[in-house]
């Protein structure tokens, strides 16, 4: 059996070779013991799916997969312990995306620096490896997750300040801060953390839109209050809690039974084609902030479903494969089938861009997406 810091030397080879892993994280992803920060029962995913490991049963594959290149998920249905785990609500993240995110932030010794979403402390005990507990702060909303991780990195020899609230307010007792990154994802960029960022400051953090897929924005605070960067790389993170969003009942949009007061029309773009590629959704997904969707499965087929969030359009797409074109039915003020039509149209004849020519401009009052050019807003 391989000893926790063999294994921990083969995980930093294993990021240095893959490019992930910057040499000024180097030393403090070789000092600090992930095993550590962990539960004695998580869940890998592993071979495509979150499987149950328990130390006591099988400590070979718990310290195995401690040091893995694998996401872990350490709770479920915000700790709730009946029922079926149907959402997992904290997790340690996949080193890659741990050190890539690092890499992105940019930190340098004398930056104080604000985590968002403590988990299970790793995170934190990286940056104050590097940097010293004085320099940061970190807030985890789940008082029982707050508790366990600030018992986990004073175990493990560190003191940065952990508190237990709400991190879409930030920490402004600490403030202002040289950086700030989030390790879970929001719908929207707070305004608390434009004003306790310093003007030059960067902020890191997952974005998920509300229509679907994901990625790391960068975006580096200016002398204005506002803030401006571009997405780095794809993500799928947990949502902050504050910005969860359940959609109303599809009643409260359909007059009667379907298809109610709606339109019929004919597309030939499958919305699977469009559901099926992360960067496709997200690309539109942008220019749809908000809009939702759900699907459900009929027989071969499934149907889309498209809401807006002010309840008061929908639509209706048929997916059925084999066919070249399917069936559309449109209500309200909005033509939401067409609009997402129209920004799928845009991103293939763009050349279908990836993540890096997209980027975000968030200022007190909303946020913004563009592709290559803050001025080139997508509408």
């Amino acid at each position: 059996m391989s000893t926790a810091e063999e294994l921990r030397a083969a995980l930093v080879a294993t990021l240095t070779e893959s490019r992930s892993l910057t040499a000024d994280w180097v030393p403090s992803v070789a000092a600090v013991p992930r095993h550590a920060f962990l539960p004695e029962r998580f869940w890998a995913d592993e071979d495509g799916g979150d499987t149950e490991c328990r130390r006591d049963k099988d400590p070979e594959r718990w310290l195995r997969l401690a040091y893995a290149d694998v996401p872990i998920v350490t709770q479920w249905d915000d700790g709730a312990e009946d029922g079926e785990h149907t959402v997992p609500t904290s997790s340690a993240s996949m080193p890659t995306m741990v050190v890539e995110m690092l890499a992105d932030l940019d930190t340098e010794p004398g930056h104080r620096v604000l985590e968002i979403g403590t988990g299970t402390g790793y995170n934190a005990a990286l940056l104050t490896h590097r940097l010293g507990a004085e320099m940061v702060s970190t807030v985890e909303v789940d008082p029982g997750v707050t508790s366990v991780a600030r018992s986990a990195l004073r175990a493990a020899g560190f003191a940065p300040e952990v508190v237990c609230g709400d991190g879409s307010l930030g920490w402004p007792v600490a403030a202002p801060y040289d950086r700030l990154i989030s390790t879970v994802s929001l719908r929207t960029i707070p305004s608390a953390w434009l004003t306790q960022t310093r003007p030059g400051g960067v902020i890191v953090s997952p974005v998920s839109p509300l229509l679907g897929g994901g990625a790391i924005v960068r975006l580096t605070v200016g002398d204005d209050g506002t803030a401006s960067g571009r997405f780095t790389r794809s993500s799928a993170f947990m949502l902050l809690r504050q910005q969860r969003y359940d959609g109303a009942p599809v009643d409260d949009y359909l007059p009667g039974e379907w298809p109610g007061d709606s339109e019929q029309s004919w597309t030939k773009v499958d919305p699977e084609a469009i559901g099926d590629g992360w960067l496709s959704l997200f690309a539109c997904a942008l220019a749809l902030p908000d809009v939702y969707y759900r699907r459900n499965d009929y027989g071969e087929g499934r149907t889309w479903w498209l809401f807006d969030t002010a309840v008061t359009s929908w639509a209706t797409v048929d997916s059925v494969p084999g066919e070249s074109r399917f069936e559309v039915r449109q209500s309200g003020p909005r033509r939401l089938w067409d609009e997402m039509e129209a920004a799928h149209n845009r991103w293939t004849a763009a050349g279908r861009p990836g993540y890096d020519r997209y980027g975000l401009t968030v200022t007190p009052g909303g946020q913004t997406a563009w592709l290559d050019d803050p001025g080139n807003v997508l509408l």
